[in-house]
């Protein structure tokens, strides 16, 4: 169940209309309804004020209706909010798995390439010498 799914839910389970629920939010009704249809993004802190405003917990309202809800908050300057299924952490888990060892692999080849300069550099110094 997507995030408007639920806060539309339970704000019909509270029977009160858009423009009530937009009063309680200090919003305009318009741009309340543009979070229940999902055409605004509903970033924490509005989240967490809707979440507040139906008598909730944040953790509660992300999880209603969810086995498990995973909420990623960037703290860039674009202040991005990723909210996903166990599915889609499953394959971002293996992404950065995957870009894990790829690193590991990339540092064993730089090693084995400095011990080969090194000895190289030996037998110049050597030759140089002698």
């Amino acid at each position: 169940m997507k995030i408007q799914e639920k806060i539309r839910l339970m704000r019909e389970a509270r029977q009160w209309s858009q423009e009530e629920m937009a009063m309680k939010l200090n919003m305009s009704t318009n741009g309340y309804a543009k979070i229940e249809r999902g055409e605004t993004k509903a970033y924490i802190p509005k989240l967490e004020q809707i979440a507040e405003t139906l008598g909730m917990d944040f953790m509660e309202l992300m999880s209603f209706g969810e086995k498990k809800v995973y909420l990623i908050n960037d703290n860039s300057d674009n202040g991005c909010n990723i909210i996903g299924s166990s599915q889609e952490l499953a394959a971002e888990i293996q992404n950065l798995k995957a870009a894990v060892s790829h690193k590991d692999e990339i540092i064993e080849h730089q090693k084995r390439e400095i011990a080969y300069l090194q000895e190289l550099l030996t037998v110049l110094k050597t030759a140089q010498q002698g």
